[in-house]
């Protein structure tokens, strides 16, 4: 359990929006001057939202299918990619509360200059539909909420290079044409058939369909994916490098791409892509060609309700987001024991006071967990393949001069370095036990403290003085600097200098960036490993706090988490999504850490030196 001693608790309950509110109430003036009355004026305010926001949201619901068509609507008739997709980053990219509360406290230091840099890439419907920079998920359009959604990638015609998730998506319903790496050979081939009656025409009954399918080179190149895989920030700061470091990778130089990688049969690694159908008409497949997986798995996960991620469209026809958070997952409500056992006058919320519904709600969060898991076996695949731990090598055992040890931390990629991306909040290190014949613990590296943190310099334990810093810690996370204005650099969280002007401001550089190798106000010191490198992580265990000959037992484990609780700390001010409070938050990412690889070691210890060592 972790300690709540730095961590706020209180989680913050999103107001409306201004935009919400004005439409509220322009609504509710409508609704008076249609001669709608009610007994009280907050019934009368209630009777408008009800009334009218109903009739308004559905008709909105279906002018932007026509502008932007949800992943929902894609998924009649791919189900496996849909299926896939739907637990991806990609789609979890907006749902995240990490994310949004990160965004948002960017936006707040940098008193809104920063505007929709990061938001962008991660909803480009939003953003396209010029929705609010930030505001609660549960307020967002289901399509905005989709993150990363089909329209991102299949509606895009133009290569646009590396814009930091700058683009635009080409608009239309379901009946305009969609853009793919094979072109339209096959939809004709199905549209002509009888076999699966489809219809093409948006005035006539029927299965709807694509009319067309067009051929975008680019959605099968790397350079496709360095659209929003290289973050650079208007004053020059390299804040994510993951498509510059393939570029110059040895995968890059053997025609390797990101797609042969991240949507092939085996996560991370160059493996060949599966043969199936690209669609299921009906009861109908298409013919079979090469299909790419889009679990596009990585290093993060997801840390909230198992009813609103993964999307899931059962889910979202039987209740909204709010109304699935109050669904008690860890309770066991609908399932038989919780039900059989139910105490006479049991309060539920309005939405699930039926046990039918609650059965049927326990159908959907089962399924989505069984995916989750999945996708949490698919990442482990893919870190193992990116970071590999070598076995435990003795080179000391004495009883004057301690016990010294070493592993070999290597990539076993050879795309990019890892971690890549925003390796700077990537948390991926090595944790060491020692214990004596006895099984004591003689010495420890990579453990955490309370938060969840390992005994870095972000560690506020350490920072506070309570716990003593981890100087022998292996940690591969990147750090960013950045320049105070009266001279000198700090290590910080993010990479927002704090300034003694009340008012910073993100500003282009006034200095050639090209010349200096980055911008004044911050660098990133990184930590990662190159294609195919390696590094050390060596350890000394001082001979007084030897108990004895031994045997000793080192353990050993690779561990990687999504990003570090310090993290967590530093945009809480904010407020997290989905009523969660900061403590909530930290635990759950500390929950989702993976063990990648684990050695054990055995040594005995003698005046003369190890008399014998075993892995």
């Amino acid at each position: 359990m972790l300690d709540s001693h730095h961590l706020n608790t209180r989680g913050r309950r999103p107001g409306p929006s201004r935009a919400h509110l004005a439409r509220v109430f322009l609504l509710a003036l409508a609704v008076l001057s249609s001669g709608v009355a009610a007994q009280e004026d907050g019934d009368l305010v209630t009777s408008a939202e009800e009334t009218v926001l109903t009739a308004e949201e559905e008709h909105a619901a279906l002018f932007l299918e026509n502008r932007f068509p949800a992943a929902t609507t894609c998924a009649t008739c791919h189900p496996d990619h849909y299926r896939e997709w739907s637990v991806s980053p990609h789609a979890y990219a907006q749902m995240s509360p990490v994310f949004n509360a990160m965004h948002a406290t960017i936006m707040k230091r940098t008193n809104g200059t920063n505007g929709d840099f990061c938001i962008r890439c991660h909803t480009p419907v939003g953003m396209n539909l010029g929705e609010p920079e930030f505001m609660s998920n549960m307020d967002r359009h289901p399509t905005s909420r989709e993150g990363i959604t089909c329209i991102a990638c299949h509606r895009v015609n133009q290569a646009y290079g590396k814009l930091s998730g700058r683009l635009a998506i080409v608009e239309g319903d379901l009946f305009a044409p969609v853009y793919g790496p094979k072109g339209g050979e096959e939809l004709d081939r199905v549209i002509e058939s009888r076999e699966y009656r489809v219809n093409t025409d948006p005035e006539k009954s029927g299965r709807n369909i694509h009319a067309q399918a067009e051929k975008f080179f680019q959605l099968a190149e790397s350079s496709f994916c360095g659209t929003c895989h290289d973050v650079n920030l208007v004053n020059g700061f390299r804040l994510e490098e993951a498509f510059s470091e393939y570029k110059t990778s040895p995968a890059a130089k053997r025609g390797v791409s990101c797609q042969d990688c991240h949507m092939g049969t085996e996560p991370g690694v160059d493996s060949g892509y599966a043969t199936a159908p690209a669609a299921i008409i009906g009861k109908n497949p298409t013919a079979p060609r090469k299909r790419t997986d889009h679990m596009f798995v990585g290093p993060d996960y997801s840390i909230i309700h198992p009813g609103i991620f993964p999307h899931n469209t059962a889910a979202s026809e039987m209740a909204t987001i709010r109304e699935w958070l109050t669904f008690d997952v860890e309770e066991g409500w609908g399932t038989d024991e919780f039900e059989s056992q139910l105490p006479a006058g049991q309060e539920f919320p309005e939405r699930w006071r039926s046990a039918d519904d609650r059965y049927d709600a326990r159908d959907i969060i089962t399924a989505n967990q069984e995916l989750l898991a999945e996708a949490d076996e698919q990442r482990l695949a893919l870190l193992r393949a990116g970071y590999v731990l070598g076995d435990i090598e003795i080179t000391r055992a004495d009883a004057r001069k301690g016990l010294e040890f070493f592993m070999e931390v290597r990539n076993g990629t050879d795309g990019h370095g890892v971690p890549t991306g925003f390796d700077a909040e990537r948390l991926v290190f090595v944790q060491v036990d020692v214990r004596d014949a006895d099984g004591a613990l003689v010495f420890q590296s990579g453990d955490l403290d309370p938060n969840g943190d390992v005994r870095d310099t972000h560690s506020l334990y350490v920072h506070d003085g309570l716990i003593p810093l981890d100087k022998q810690l292996f940690s591969l996370q990147s750090r960013f600097i950045t320049r105070m204005v009266r001279g000198g650099e700090r290590e910080q969280v993010l990479a927002v200098n704090y300034s003694p002007d009340p008012l910073p401001f993100l500003r282009p550089s006034t200095t050639s960036t090209v010349l200096t190798g980055r911008p004044r106000g911050a660098r990133k010191h990184k930590m990662n490993i190159e294609p195919l490198g390696r590094r050390e992580a060596r350890y000394k265990v001082d001979a007084k706090l030897l108990t004895g000959p031994g045997p000793y037992t080192i353990e050993a484990r690779l561990i990687a988490g999504m990003v570090p609780v310090n993290l967590i700390a530093e945009i809480q001010d904010v407020g997290f999504d989905y009523f969660m409070s900061p403590r909530e938050v930290a635990e759950n990412v500390v929950e989702g850490h993976q063990v990648l690889w684990e050695h054990e070691a055995k040594v005995e210890i003698s005046p003369a030196g190890a008399r014998s060592s075993t892995k």
